[in-house]
């Protein structure tokens, strides 16, 4: 039996998978917003009752906001997290008595969707997070690319490719920098957008309502949103061709944004014909803690 865990900064969550990838055991808990102490107690808590239910796991695998420095062992680039600058991978497996392995939870989410997702059986998979950050993962062959620096797929942290005049410097990154794709395609940008275009502050969801309300305002973002997110994947198609993109995260869930998207792709796209894919997560927000444990294997 092999375990995940879904560290996210609302909701820790916990499944039981076997070999095959059935589901055994799971179990979602409200999240500590800001006490590191009582996010490990939480999840030596939920990993104490699942094996009380299920017998001792193979293997233990988590999905984290953020990555391992690969010089410090520590938590980097977990924003608005009790992680960052912690040395979690040490500190939980003291609490457990057992080695875990530590993935970022877009990883998790592009290995659980080429796995046995909606991309299962296709050669080379982008992952995409669109929620509160924008992360990815790649998967060729069906194994997870990490990269030399154990960053592959943070594809949120580029410039907004082929910017318009009036989208320079653009809104600042969570990051700190300008103008990057999180700052424009996340659910917290969409809604910024939607209140420099002189409107009302809403979240993400009620703002997709009033656009198909007949909203002006609200259809004139999303429509930019469309076209920004299409240049930023067709920067990852001329970069690393994927057979299929998979979406995730709140913004996914716009089923509006799959027949547009790829259709204005095309022009920035290095060529004749596209038959990269994309489609929405098959697995939903389970995708990341069923990837979690799919890494530890």
């Amino acid at each position: 039996m092999h375990l995940g865990i879904d560290l996210g900064g609302s909701k820790i969550e916990i499944i039981a998978i076997d070999a095959n990838g059935a589901e055994v055991w799971r179990k979602r808990i409200p999240a500590p917003r800001t006490d590191y102490g009582q996010s490990l107690d939480a999840i030596e808590s939920l990993v104490r009752e699942c094996e009380s239910r299920i017998g001792p796991a193979d293997s233990i695998g988590i999905g984290i906001p953020g990555s391992l420095s690969l010089t410090s062992g520590r938590v980097r680039n977990a924003y608005s997290t009790p992680l960052l600058g912690q040395r979690f991978a040490e500190d939980i497996e003291t609490r457990l008595g057992r080695g875990v392995t530590i993935a970022n939870d877009a990883d998790c989410f592009a290995l659980s969707e080429a796995l046995d997702g909606a991309a299962a059986g296709a050669e080379t998979v982008f992952g995409v997070i669109l929620g509160t950050g924008v992360g990815g993962g790649f998967v060729v062959g069906g194994r997870l690319l990490r990269g030399a620096n154990a960053i592959a797929g943070e594809w949120g942290h580029n410039p907004l490719p082929w910017p318009r005049p009036v989208e320079l410097p653009g809104p600042p990154c969570s990051c700190g920098q300008p103008g990057h794709i999180e700052s424009w395609l996340s659910g917290t940008g969409f809604a910024a957008s939607y209140v420099r275009a002189g409107a009302s502050a809403l979240d993400a969801p009620q703002i997709i309502e009033r656009m198909r309300a007949g909203d002006l305002i609200a259809r004139s973002c999303f429509d930019d949103y469309i076209d920004r997110l299409a240049r930023s994947l067709a920067t990852i198609i001329n970069t690393v061709d994927p057979h299929v993109i998979v979406l995730g995260g709140g913004m996914s869930n716009v089923p509006e944004i799959y027949p547009r998207v790829p259709l204005q792709w095309r022009p920035y796209v290095y060529s004749d014909d596209v038959k990269t894919r994309l489609m929405p997560a098959h697995h939903g927000d389970s995708s990341g803690v069923r990837g979690a444990a799919w890494i530890a294997l």
